[in-house]
């Protein structure tokens, strides 16, 4: 199994989760507030199905895409909520069975991009490994949102550590995106996955580092948790700033995670 094929795998098996988390609740909780920007689950599936098909457009008609890209220098946020706010106004079985199908069609996209070929996006353009990954880090995170809202046990898997890994290689991004420059300084990530695995990133010798749950560096990573609310630490001046603004996915960072305490 190739790495792209590998991670196209546990991006279905997100999605499956995810299916189970919505078909075990009734219909009414689908209009339950899951974010402070005052999104429901349905905008969350709205938001993952109009991203896919986004996906669909940068890899099979770039001339499409270009032209929601546009759009998007003008005014990411502005894209983003205006779309989920249109999708999610269908009939929710309507729009869930537009996202099934969509989030089929993406993999199918990905798997027939020729070798070598790179895929346009809002940030850097991407080989179809990084873009599946970075549809499972979507899937994961709004996911995330919508079984914690429906007070549902989210499961710690191995499936975070392409979360992680995302987390992690935008490094330079997270700065750049707040019109900061990343330090020139390497750092160690050592990360627990849930079966006692150690996920790494960057020389062993490193003198700057950051440990921890992989689950809960993920949370940080899709801005999901406050920096007090996860089991991750930095060593290092420069590794505790970038945990400040680590940031796995495209686009400006949004609202800083509020406190548990204070929500």
């Amino acid at each position: 199994m190739t790495r792209c094929e590998a991670v196209l795998a546990d991006l279905a098996a997100e999605n499956a989760q995810l299916d189970e988390w919505i078909d075990s609740v009734d219909v009414s909780n689908w209009d339950k507030v899951t974010t402070i920007e005052g999104w429901t689950t349905m905008h969350q599936i709205a938001h993952l199905h109009w991203t896919d098909l986004t996906s669909i457009d940068a890899i099979c008609a770039p001339e499409r895409f270009e032209g929601t890209r546009e759009r998007g220098i003008a005014d990411l946020n502005e894209l983003i909520n205006s779309t989920a706010k249109s999708l999610a106004l269908l009939p929710p079985k309507n729009l869930l069975a537009m996202w099934r199908r969509g989030r089929t069609d993406v993999q199918t996209a990905l798997r027939e991009v020729p070798d070598g070929q790179k895929i346009p996006w809002f940030g850097p353009p991407m080989n179809p490994t990084t873009m599946a990954t970075a549809r499972l880090m979507e899937t994961w995170a709004h996911g995330h949102d919508v079984g914690e809202t429906l007070g549902l046990q989210i499961p710690m898997t191995s499936r975070a550590r392409h979360v992680c890994h995302l987390g992690v290689k935008t490094r330079t991004f997270a700065y750049a995106n707040r019109g900061l420059r990343a330090p020139d300084i390497e750092i160690r990530v050592e990360l627990a996955g849930p079966s006692g695995e150690i996920w790494c990133w960057g020389p062993e010798d490193a003198a700057e580092r950051v440990t921890g749950l992989g689950h809960d560096f993920a949370l940080l990573a899709t801005r999901r948790r406050h920096r007090d609310d996860v089991d991750v630490s930095a060593t290092g001046e420069n590794a505790a700033d970038w945990l400040k603004v680590v940031q796995a996915f495209a686009g400006p960072p949004g609202r800083d995670p509020v406190r548990l305490a204070d929500r």
